[in-house]
């Protein structure tokens, strides 16, 4: 069920206000108990009373019903707006160019459009994520890198003071990378279950004791 933003109280909530009416509570007094207005009160009680058996079971009648009016007798007649819908499917155009071709306001083609569920384009289908894999290490390294600048003392977010002098200003520290290399492998990952996306960071001296070298690599910069 579809409550309105502000509507203060839920399902469950307007039964109760019925039941404590039912139980020998005034509207005012059963309003008074669940927060809400005497005449919010009378309304759902009213609703109550109004309603059948099978209404009472499923609490329809405690739902929010639709301010749409019953009559809209300005409404575009259903010829001319399917004829707006055909020349959107038709073209692709926006509430502005349909206009121009059909002769209506661009406000009334974009409230057609909108009842008929196409004032969006559709959204296009997502491409089928190329995965790709090679049979030994070192067939390709994946390489990217990463620049963090230098400082001198801790900022304003450690020490709580923005104030800095003009030398500190016309400083400049440097900045350091950090490289990062993943080698897309496939006997490896097959046999390991991963659990989680770690990160593991491991000196030169552990690639240079093991027999692989690199045939091809691949940078995204």
């Amino acid at each position: 069920m579809a409550l309105h933003r502000n509507a203060r109280l839920g399902l469950a909530g307007r039964r109760a206000l019925v039941a404590d009416v039912e139980a020998g509570y005034s509207c005012r007094e059963a309003a008074r108990r669940r927060g809400v207005s005497p005449t919010t009160a009378c309304k759902w009680w009213s609703r109550w009373r109004e309603a059948s058996l099978e209404e009472h079971r499923s609490l329809r009648c405690l739902e929010d019903r639709s301010s749409r009016p019953h009559r809209s007798p300005r409404l575009l007649p259903a010829g001319e707006q399917a004829r707006i819908c055909a020349a959107r499917r038709r073209s692709g155009w926006g509430p502005r160019l349909i206009a121009g071709e059909t002769g209506h306001a661009h406000a009334t083609v974009w409230r057609a459009l909108r009842r008929a569920g196409i004032s969006r384009p559709a959204k296009t289908a997502r491409e089928q994520t190329r995965r790709y894999e090679w049979p030994c290490p070192g067939d390709l390294l994946h390489i990217d890198s990463k620049r963090f600048v230098r400082f001198s003392r801790p900022g304003h977010a450690v020490t709580g003071d923005r104030h800095r002098t003009g030398a500190e200003k016309r400083t400049r520290v440097g900045y350091e990378w950090v490289h990062s290399l993943v080698d897309v492998e496939r006997p490896r990952f097959r046999r390991q279950r991963v659990v989680r996306q770690l990160l593991v960071v491991l000196p030169l001296s552990f690639f240079r004791s093991r027999p692989v070298t690199g045939s091809r690599a691949w940078s995204a910069v």
